[in-house]
């Protein structure tokens, strides 16, 4: 499966980071492709491309704020969580975006 995700939070320090280590780690084991996409402090980094997302199974936003360029993933079948439910519990974000697929 690919994963196409988006960490934010509302300082956009720690918890961002923290959230993609974890989605990236929890993928990896369940032999998923993923690219994550921090919106923090440091503004977009890693950004996901258009074709990048089409060709994604599902999108996973682990946010606590609005994602920027939201349009982008429009059509798209979408998982939201929180920043805090990604590191916490990574390994059922990633069971919940395979049920969507």
């Amino acid at each position: 499966m690919k994963i196409v995700a988006v960490t934010a939070c509302i300082a956009g320090l720690a918890h961002t980071y923290m959230a993609k280590s974890n989605l990236e780690k929890f993928s990896k084991q369940y032999g998923h492709e993923i690219k994550v996409e921090t919106q923090g402090a440091m503004g977009l980094e890693n950004k996901i491309s258009q074709e990048e997302v089409e060709e994604a199974d599902v999108v996973i936003f682990a946010v606590d704020t609005n994602v920027t360029e939201r349009d982008r993933f429009s059509g798209k079948k979408i998982l939201k969580v929180t920043t805090q439910e990604a590191i916490r519990d990574g390994e059922n974000v990633i069971k919940k975006a395979e049920n969507l697929n």
